[in-house]
């Protein structure tokens, strides 16, 4: 049964047959504990019998809207965490949401001060000479257990999957789904389910490696490929640019100004799709679950709309969009489906292991796990917090404000991404920009998005090149290198024959503005459904035999300010 959230009613159809909307999700489920049995159990909400065991026929109590199981090896990390025998937990039955674990149904909340104050030096020590403690055996009978308990909720969800699948791909050739592969769990969950829907182990996987994995997730995607040898395997990695590098010109991610999505893994992951695809449009299979975020709640199960979908040339379809955590992880460990092993060290979540979006939690287990990476990574962070004058860097990073950094303050390069002109005195419809840089080849190049390039017809002595109009071709826009006092370069860009000087103006300066701050974030070929923008080596090439001319990557709707950069460089 599924409900629709517009008439609050329960139905057996996909589509509402009251409203028509399609607007159908999962009933809301619940996690209830059998004490007899010590294992969670899934029950629907609406469920009339959700206070009893499959399996027993006691009666349950409700214990949490979500869960994950405890390793084994995070059991005998959090024993030496809380200074308790090493092997206290690792017969228990052992579950966790988010900091609060369940060790045998009973709470047990640890705040994010113990993580944050531990002495990880030794925590890591005792971790490493106790390794050989580790006993799987209970954990083993414990899932036997909960995947007998839940057989129901996953006979449920894979039914649905899989005809979700299907449908989605319906529309599609075969050569034209793919399936976006990040080696953590919810993607190989979703790669399983799509490759058994479809019957069809020779489909596309996009590895997008961003650099800045873990190394477990590197050996899975390895290993994974080694057991799935009839999958067309490609790998997404941007090989131009260092994150580090990057970060000390335009500062470290932060939660509101992640450019390294689009820089390591979006614009890699595209260049991948534009080299096999071209301009054709695909179907890419993603592992988004709404539960993950409040941004992703907002999501469609299946996504092509120019403002959500960030890569243009696909659709996207979320096989397991109304899956919780305790969904994902009955499939995976009763379908007995290998997966990445940071998952069995206590991550809840595998991305980029310095996220500004990861927890205390998470980066407790990095300083155990990968203790070289994080000293360098907190190294940095204190650098540059000195660097843009904050008064007590340690405090600054230990305490995560890094995080909620905007904007570009304090740093050289913010003075890029400001639009600075001034209006012509001699001619109307002119204005004068600075560059930071000669201008060239490359800007002109800019403005194929307005039109027709045409420097034939140009000024040949003032180096002037005429803009024509795609559809007219009628002159629209005059652009020349211009001498102007108080800039060290500059161009002139006169509008004509259109009815609204300062919108096309704008839009002119958003062109400016790349040109002066492009940082190759790779956000704009994204952007592109032709294909037709490319970053070449140092250089911002558009193809005039591709551009459709549709102005995408000029309009504020699908790029904020005209590029990425003004976002994070951007100071009040």
């Amino acid at each position: 049964m599924v409900w629709c959230k517009n008439c609050n009613i329960e139905t057996n159809e996909k589509v509402c047959p009251v409203c028509g909307t399609g607007t159908v999700e999962d009933i809301p489920v619940e996690i209830y504990w059998c004490k007899e049995c010590a294992t969670p159990i899934i029950h629907l909400s609406s469920a009339a019998d959700k206070g009893i065991c499959p399996i027993c026929g006691q009666k349950t109590r409700y214990l949490s809207s979500d869960l994950r199981p405890v390793f084994p090896e995070e059991r005998l990390l959090l024993a030496i965490l809380l200074d308790k025998e090493p092997t206290c937990y690792m017969n228990c039955s052992a579950w966790a949401a988010n900091s609060r674990f369940y060790i045998d149904g009973k709470a047990l909340p640890i705040s994010l001060k113990t993580f944050a104050e531990a002495d990880t030096d030794r925590i890591a020590e005792q971790v490493a000479s106790l390794a050989g403690s580790i006993d799987y055996s209970s954990f083993n009978k414990n899932i036997t257990c909960f995947a007998r308990a839940n057989e129901h909720r996953l006979s449920y969800l894979k039914d649905e999957a899989f005809s979700f699948v299907r449908q989605a791909a319906a529309k599609y050739k075969e050569e034209n789904i793919v399936i976006s592969f990040s080696g953590g769990k919810d993607s190989t969950v979703t790669a399983d389910i799509v490759t058994k829907a479809l019957s069809n182990p020779s489909l596309v996987h996009i590895f997008g490696n961003t650099t800045l994995e873990f190394p477990t997730t590197l050996e899975y995607a390895s290993r994974y490929r080694d057991s799935h040898p009839l999958a067309i395997f490609q790998f997404a990695k941007n090989d131009e640019q260092d994150f580090y590098e990057v970060c000390k010109d335009i500062g470290p991610p932060a939660r509101m100004m992640r450019w390294c999505c689009s820089m390591f893994k979006t614009g890699p992951i595209t260049r991948v799709i534009n080299s096999m695809y071209r301009s054709q449009q695909i179907l890419t299979f993603y592992g988004i679950r709404k539960s993950e975020s409040v941004s992703r709640s907002k999501y469609n199960r299946i996504e092509d709309d120019a403002e959500s979908v960030k890569i243009q040339q696909q659709t996207v379809a979320s096989p397991i969009f109304f899956w919780k955590d305790i969904d994902i992880w009955l499939y995976l460990l009763a379908e007995e489906v290998d997966f990445n092993s940071a998952y069995r060290l206590g991550y809840d979540r595998v991305g980029c292991w310095c996220c500004p979006n990861n927890n205390q939690r998470a980066q407790f287990l990095s300083k155990i796990y990968m203790p070289n990476e994080s000293k360098k990574w907190r190294e940095f962070l204190i650098d540059f917090a000195k660097k843009i004058g904050k008064p007590d860097p340690e405090v600054y990073v230990d305490s995560g404000k890094w995080k909620a950094r905007q904007g570009g303050n304090g740093l050289a390069s913010a003075g890029d991404v400001k639009i600075r002109f001034t209006n012509c005195t001699t001619e109307d419809h002119a204005k004068i920009y600075r560059l930071v840089r000669p201008f060239d080849d490359e800007l002109v190049g800019m403005f194929v998005p307005f039109g027709k390039i045409a420097p034939e017809l140009g000024k040949k002595l003032l180096r002037e090149t005429i803009i024509l109009d795609a559809r007219s071709n009628v002159p629209i826009l005059s652009i020349q290198p211009f001498n102007q006092d108080g800039y060290d370069y500059a161009v002139k860009v006169r509008t004509m024959n259109v009815a609204d000087h300062d919108d096309l103006q704008r839009m002119v300066g958003y062109q400016i503005r790349k040109f002066n701050a492009c940082r190759k974030c790779l956000k704009c070929e994204s952007i592109c459904r032709q294909g037709a923008i490319s970053i070449v080596g140092d250089s911002y090439f558009i193809d005039p035999e591709k551009c459709v001319h549709c102005k995408m990557c000029m309009t504020a709707k699908y790029l904020d300010g005209g590029c990425m950069m003004d976002k994070y460089l951007r100071t009040k």
